[in-house]
Parts: structure tokens; sequence; C-alpha cells
């Protein structure tokens, strides 16, 4: 018979898991932004790198080294709006893209934590065109090579 887990242990095994990825610091699938009482700019370069590439997990509230600040407990429920919303304005992402904010606390600290899946188009933030490699996000535009390469693999693991 498989064990019975109740909502705390099921959210404990969850944090256990976020602050394993998150100690292994920024990767080509972790991204971090401190953003404690707004959002950095550069959140959709990273959330459009991550779809274009093969996903991640993109952490607000974590500096770039690793260390867990938080966001103001006032700003939550602001943050996650605004982020949602910019998603969905094809001027910021386009295709726009749907994806669920979820407020975590760890350590006393609330951080907002977004699992970026690999997408099956090309996207582009703010009318370009931004791929993952190694810890940063970068702008492919136009390099005619790249985004070729980033449309076949999309289209290669999709179909």
């Amino acid at each position: 018979m498989a064990p019975c887990f109740g909502v705390n242990e099921v959210l404990q095994v969850k944090i256990e898991s976020l602050k394993k990825i998150i100690s292994s610091g920024e990767s080509i699938t972790v991204e971090f932004k401190e953003s404690k009482k707004k959002l950095n700019k550069d959140v959709y370069d990273s959330v459009c790198a991550f779809l274009n590439r093969h996903g991640g997990h993109l952490f607000l509230g974590v500096k770039d080294n690793g260390d867990i600040v938080g966001i103001d407990k006032d700003a939550v429920d602001q943050l996650k709006k605004d982020f949602v919303t910019s998603l969905n304005n094809p001027q910021m992402l386009n295709p726009a893209f749907y994806l669920a904010v979820e407020d975590v606390e760890i350590d006393g600290k609330t951080i907002l934590y977004i699992n970026v899946p690999e997408s099956s188009q090309v996207h582009r933030c703010k009318g370009k065109i931004f791929d993952r490699n190694e810890d940063g996000d970068f702008d492919i535009t136009n390099n005619t090579n790249l985004v070729v390469d980033c449309q076949v693999e999309l289209t290669h693991f999709f179909t």
C-alpha cells in the first residue's frame, strides 16, 4: 500500500525540492531575480529564452548568488498580477503564453516561483528572440543561424 501524504507533507517536499534547485545556482534551466518590490525589466527576456530553449525554473525574490531575500509581503499580489498580465500582452511576449505564479515561503521569506515549460513555438519578447545559454539570456534576433536552429529544434521536439 502506498503511503498517504497530507497537504503539509506534500508542501514540505515541494519546498525542499525548490531549495535544492536554488542551492544548485543559476544555470541554463535556472534563473534568479531579486525583485523585492517590482519586477526586473529583464524578467520577460528570461521567460522568452526558457520558452525557446528547454524550459526552466524562474525564482523572484532570490539574488543572483542564490541568497533568498524574499518579496515584500505587500508587493506579492501586485507582482503576480503584473507578471501574468504582461505575459498575455502580445507586445511584451508574442505569441502570448500563460504561466502560473506560485508564492512559496522559504525560511520565513516569500518568493515567487514560475515553472516555464519548453514551448512548441518560437517566442519574441518586445520584438526580439531570446535564447538561453549557460546562465544568461541572449538576443539572437539578428543571428539567422541561431534562429533557424531554435525553430528546427522546437519543431523536431514537438513532432
